[in-house]
């Protein structure tokens, strides 16, 4: 198993955060900006000028420090890697909720080598808080260390809380299998993007199912849940660094049960 600067590439990750927390923040809630529609096909998915600075302020800083690092963007595209790390980035995870003035959006910043997560940082430049996690020991943090992260142990998926960010994610047979985690979970929340994540990695939640995942959306959010002591797969258990359909999960129990449940879909 390879040796990685795990605290240099943390501090790095942070630095990263620090610069998008600069670029995004005056724009937030501000009186106007521009919005972009990518689709632009009846589906609203919008992107903003603050999106586009804020990756450009990363891109900028892995140049000048890491220039052999790979990167994948959610605006910019990849850029091949020559030293088999790759930066993954979301500028703004959760544009609909910024434009709508509303904090659960984040920074999503991960890192990958030779395509595993490595480490994972979700910043949220408004309300100041910063998740951080790492692979390696297996460990996870609000900024600066200052509070470690624990998944809370829950019995079953009938005393659990879940989350997903739309039920309008699911179709067919996905919907079916959503409707049967809906019906059996104590309590469902919507809406929350990233920001969800890692309630389950800080012991306030127990799980989020989503579908149709770019690898931005969760590269950063699985060394945080992962290193939280919980977990993070597709919905048949197996890998969900690409994205897809993906299971965030906080105790093997609510995995299990949700897995179960999941499978109708397939």
């Amino acid at each position: 198993m390879p040796t990685h600067d795990t605290t240099r590439l943390i501090t790095f990750a942070d630095t990263l955060a620090d610069a998008a927390r600069e670029a995004i923040l005056p724009y937030f809630r501000a009186a106007k900006h521009s919005i972009t529609d990518k689709l632009n096909d009846g589906r609203f998915d919008p992107v903003t000028e603050t999106d586009q600075a804020a990756e450009r302020a990363m891109l900028a800083l892995i140049e000048s420090e890491f220039p052999d690092h790979g990167v994948l963007g959610e605006e910019y595209g990849e850029r091949p890697s020559k030293s088999g790390y790759q930066w993954i980035l979301d500028p703004i995870d959760g544009t609909r909720a910024f434009i709508s003035g509303l904090p659960t959006w984040g920074v999503l910043i991960g890192l990958y080598h030779e395509g595993r997560p490595l480490i994972g940082v979700m910043d949220q430049p408004f309300t100041q808080e910063r998740y951080r996690g790492w692979m390696d020991g297996a460990n996870a943090t609000t900024r600066n260390g200052t509070h470690s992260l624990k998944t809370r142990a829950c019995e079953s998926l009938n005393a659990a809380t879940f989350s997903t960010t739309s039920p309008d994610l699911f179709e067919g047979d996905e919907a079916r299998a959503w409707s049967n985690i809906r019906r059996e979970a104590k309590l469902v929340r919507y809406g929350c993007d990233c920001y969800a994540y890692c309630m389950v990695a800080a012991g306030h939640m127990d799980g989020v199912i989503e579908s149709g995942l770019k690898p931005f959306d969760i590269a950063a959010l699985i060394p945080i849940i992962t290193g939280a002591g919980g977990g993070v797969c597709a919905w048949d258990g197996g890998d969900a660094t690409q994205g897809g359909q993906v299971l965030a999960y906080g105790d093997m129990a609510v995995r299990d049960r949700a897995i179960a449940l999941l499978s109708l879909s397939r």
